[in-house]
C-alpha cells in the first residue's frame, strides 16, 4: 500500500508527502474503495445521486450532499461543512453506490440532513491541511507528555487536525473514567486551539494505527473490516482451539475478529455431532467423549474407570450407540464398534534435508566436524613438510644368530601391525603406492636369500595356455 509519493527512498524513509500510506491520493489510503458502477450509464429519466461520500484521516468517513453540482470523482479533494469553519477531505464514492452505503449503515438519505460541500479544495487550502498535517505528531508527543505529568490513567493513540487548523481532536483509550477538565486547558494554554477529546475503543484504536496481525497480512480492521461484532470464548470452543489469551488476542488485546469468519460454517458441521457432555451406556461402564475431529467424522470415548485409554469410533457408530442407549439397552463394549483405519504405506513427503522448516537458516553451525578436519588435514600437511630420514647403514659383522633374532623380531611386529589399526607414522612419510615404511620394506627385502626366491619362481605352475 503505496504510492509514488508515499513509497520509501534509498534511504529507506517515506518520501513525498512522507505520509507512508495516509497521504490521501487514489490507491494510497486504508479502506480503499473500487466503484463498480462507474462504467454504466444510468437512464435518460434518472438523476444521479447526489450523496458523495468523504474520507478523512485513518479511514473516518462521512456522508455529504453535493448541493453546488460539482462534478466530482473519486480521489478529489474538496472543502467540507463543519461544526465551526470547514474540513478538508477526499472523496472515496459517488453515485448509486453512495445510496447502498447509506442504507447499510442507516444514514439518513434526506439532503436537509446531511452536511455540504462547499467547493474544491484550492492549493491554499491544501497547503494548510498539509501544514497541520505535518504537526500532529509533535502534538502527539507533547500531549502524552502532558496527561503523564498530571497522573492520568489515559493513552492518547491519535491527533486529528481540523482542514483550517481551527480545531483538534485528540483520541484516547482507558479503561476507567478519566478527569480531563485540567488537561484540556493545559491543552489549550499549550496548543492555542480549541480541544476536543474523544474515547475510543481498543478495536477502534487498533483500527486507527494499523499493524501486521499474526498471520503476516495487514490487520483487517485497518484495511477493510468497517463493523465490529462481539467475539466470545464459544467461538475458540465450538472451533476447538485452545483457550490460550496469548494466542487468541490481537493487536487491541481483545479477542481476534476473525474467530467468527469460520465459526458459521463449524456450527453447520457440528449439527449431526451429538453433544460433548453425552456418555455412552456400556457393559463395562460408561464412556465419555474425549477428543472431536469435525473434518473427518471421527470421535475419541474413553471409558470412566480408563481415563488414558481412548477408543476411536466413527459418527455413524456413535449415533448408533445413542440410539440403542435411548431404548434402554447397553451395548458390550466399545471395542465392537472400532473400525480399522487404512494407514498409506506409501509417504507423500518426506522432510529429509528440513527443508519445510522456517528456522533451518536461524540454527547455529556445527563446528566439531570442521574441528577434526582442520586436526586431520594439519596432520597431514606436517608430515608432509618433514623431511624424509634416512635409512642406517646396515652392520655387515653381524653373526648369522644375531640375523635370525633380527628376523623373527621382525616378523613378530609385522603380524602385530597387522592386526592393529594402521596409523601413519609421524617421522616417515608415505610411500609411491605402499603403506608401510621405507626402511622396513627394504630390510625385509634384503634378509630374504637370493635362492629362496628362484626357487619360488621355478616351482610356480605354467598358465594354462602353456602346453
Amino acid at each position: 500500500m503505496g504510492c509514488t509519493s508515499c513509497a520509501t527512498g534509498t534511504d529507506g524513509q517515506p518520501k513525498g508527502c512522507k505520509n507512508n500510506g495516509t497521504c490521501g491520493t487514489d490507491g494510497c489510503n486504508k479502506l480503499t474503495v473500487f466503484d463498480w458502477l462507474s462504467n454504466m450509464s444510468l437512464p435518460a429519466s434518472m438523476e444521479p445521486f447526489k450523496g458523495v461520500e468523504v474520507r478523512f484521516k485513518n479511514g473516518r468517513k462521512h456522508f455529504y450532499f453535493n448541493s453546488e453540482n460539482l462534478t466530482l470523482s473519486i480521489g478529489d479533494i474538496v472543502a467540507t461543512e463543519a461544526a465551526s469553519g470547514h474540513d478538508i477531505g477526499i472523496v472515496t464514492l459517488t453515485g448509486e453506490l453512495v445510496r447502498v452505503q447509506m442504507k447499510k449503515k442507516k444514514e439518513n438519505p434526506n439532503p436537509d440532513v446531511l452536511p455540504k460541500i462547499y467547493r474544491k479544495a484550492s492549493q491554499k487550502d491544501i497547503d494548510i491541511w498539509q501544514k497541520v498535517r505535518d504537526r500532529e505528531a509533535d502534538v502527539q508527543k507533547r500531549s502524552r507528555e502532558i496527561a503523564i505529568r498530571l497522573g492520568l490513567k489515559m493513552k492518547i493513540s491519535d491527533v486529528e487536525f481540523q482542514g483550517d487548523a481551527s480545531k483538534v481532536v485528540f483520541y484516547y483509550t482507558a479503561e476507567e473514567r478519566v478527569d480531563f477538565r485540567e488537561l484540556i486547558k493545559e491543552f489549550a494554554r499549550t496548543f492555542n486551539t480549541r480541544i476536543e477529546m474523544k474515547q475510543v475503543g481498543f478495536r477502534q484504536e487498533a483500527a486507527r494505527l494499523g499493524g501486521i496481525g499474526s498471520c503476516g497480512r495487514e490487520l483487517c480492521c485497518s484495511t477493510w473490516l468497517t463493523d465490529f461484532r462481539s467475539v466470545n470464548t464459544s467461538a475458540a470452543r465450538y472451533q476447538q482451539l485452545s483457550l490460550n489469551p496469548q494466542k487468541l488476542a490481537g493487536q487491541c488485546g481483545k479477542l481476534k475478529c476473525c474467530l467468527n469468519y469460520e465459526l458459521d460454517t463449524y456450527l453447520d458441521a457440528l449439527e449431526g455431532f451429538p453433544k460433548s457432555d453425552v456418555k455412552l451406556a456400556t457393559e463395562k461402564g460408561m464412556a465419555i467423549c474425549q477428543k472431536t475431529d469435525i473434518f473427518k467424522g471421527l470421535l475419541w470415548y474413553a471409558y470412566e474407570r480408563e481415563a488414558m485409554n481412548w477408543h476411536q469410533l466413527s459418527l455413524e457408530k456413535v449415533n448408533e450407540i445413542i440410539a440403542i442407549n435411548k431404548k434402554g439397552k447397553k451395548v458390550a463394549s466399545l471395542e465392537e464398534f472400532i473400525e480399522e483405519t487404512i494407514v498409506p504405506d506409501k509417504e507423500l513427503f518426506s522432510n529429509v534435508v528440513g527443508q519445510d522448516s522456517l528456522t533451518r537458516f536461524d540454527r547455529p553451525k556445527q563446528k566439531r566436524n570442521n574441528k577434526r578436519r582442520s586436526k586431520g588435514q594439519g596432520k597431514r600437511t606436517h608430515t608432509a613438510n618433514k623431511p624424509q630420514r634416512q635409512n642406517k647403514p646396515k652392520r655387515q659383522n653381524q653373526p648369522q644368530g644375531q640375523k635370525a633374532t633380527e628376523n623373527n623380531n621382525q616378523t613378530g611386529t609385522a603380524t602385530k601391525s597387522r592386526n592393529r589399526p594402521k596409523r601413519k607414522p609421524q617421522g616417515q612419510p608415505k610411500s609411491q603406492g605402499q603403506n608401510k615404511p621405507q626402511g622396513q620394506n627394504k630390510s625385509q627385502a634384503s634378509n630374504k636369500p637370493k635362492g629362496a626366491t628362484q626357487q619360488k619362481s621355478r616351482n610356480r605352475k605354467p598358465p594354462n595356455n602353456a602346453k
